[in-house]
């Protein structure tokens, strides 16, 4: 059984012929048990059991690993002794505050400024002549998976203590008289704004089109009456425009302080947790295959569920709510 499991040609068999033969085979067995019901039976039992598949599936892939992972959250590093709520309290306390107050930056940061620079793009490229080109250029780094993207930015903030400078921003930063080489991902603080800055390079365009949109459905009578009634754009801006896309913003916001929780992709590249910029998602992979810490691991991996579902809750209402309208 391993060595079919840990066999490539084995498991794309089974993914692409044996599965897709099985599920074919019950679903056509059940379809005709189906057909010898009454009618008004046949009309109650066929939902659920095309939803019985689906359903399975969820279980095995969503359910059960994530029941599995509150029960390792109390239990010890190898799983073989129950240890109370000790995990928690570790995922609270010494070198973990660190790494929340991380999470915390990321939080406030990310969201805002990804926010209030796609609401910019949107704004002001719905007036400009060329809209689409200019919005082709904000989008494109959509394109680029983190992973690469941050190498790309890893480049952009190497540093040299001496010498000419690779890096393209320290070779900016030092055609300034007097000025001297900064590590910018080697100082607290700063690293942790400059790998915010990649995040929300990469997340931009997405955040931009959405909001972009949503200015685009305003209605033209509104903003025409505003003008009537004497209105500067600013107002226009404040009171007809933010009022009528806030819906919209709180969907991208919410979106977006998801991926600040669950950051890693980024983290793990351009830094690998260094420097105190470690993320409790990065954290959590860390503890899992390097300290093979199952207890600590499962415990991180509980608290983004927890902290997380609220903002997802928001975030689907909202989204009913666009869709609503």
């Amino acid at each position: 059984m391993n060595a079919i499991l840990s066999s490539a040609p084995a498991l794309i068999l089974i993914g692409a012929i044996a599965i897709p033969i099985l599920v074919f085979a019950v679903l056509g067995t059940g379809e005709k048990i189906i057909e010898q019901l009454r009618p008004r039976s046949a009309r109650k039992v066929r939902p659920w059991f095309w939803l019985l598949l689906p359903l399975a599936l969820i279980t095995l892939i969503l359910i059960y690993p994530m029941i599995d992972t509150v029960v390792s959250a109390f239990r010890s590093s190898d799983g073989s002794a129950w240890v109370g709520l000790q995990n928690f309290a570790w995922a609270f306390a010494g070198s973990m505050l660190g790494v929340l107050g991380n999470n915390v930056i990321w939080l406030i940061v990310f969201p805002l400024g990804t926010l209030v620079l796609a609401l910019i793009v949107a704004v002001l490229f719905d007036k400009v002549r060329y809209e689409r080109f200019a919005m082709t250029l904000v989008v494109l780094p959509t394109a680029i998976s983190f992973t690469a993207g941050s190498i790309i930015w890893r480049q952009v903030y190497d540093y040299k203590a001496a010498g000419s400078q690779t890096g393209l921003l320290n070779a900016l930063w030092t055609l300034i008289p007097g000025n001297q080489p900064v590590p910018w991902l080697q100082t607290e603080v700063v690293n942790t704004l400059c790998l915010i800055i990649v995040a929300v390079w990469s997340s931009l365009g997405v955040a931009a089109l959405i909001l972009s949109a949503a200015v685009k459905n305003m209605p033209s009578e509104l903003v025409e009456a505003a003008r009537l009634d004497g209105a500067n754009e600013w107002r226009i801006f404040f009171s007809v425009t933010l009022a009528h896309i806030t819906p919209t913003l709180l969907v991208v916001a919410t979106t977006e302080v998801i991926f600040a929780l669950k950051i890693f992709d980024i983290v793990y590249v351009m830094t690998n947790g260094n420097f105190n910029t470690d993320t409790i998602a990065n954290r959590m992979y860390f503890e899992l295959f390097s300290a093979r810490d199952l207890g600590h691991a499962s415990a991180i991996a509980v608290i983004l569920l927890i902290v997380a579902i609220p903002v997802v809750v928001v975030n689907i209402r909202q989204f009913r709510a666009e869709e609503g309208h």
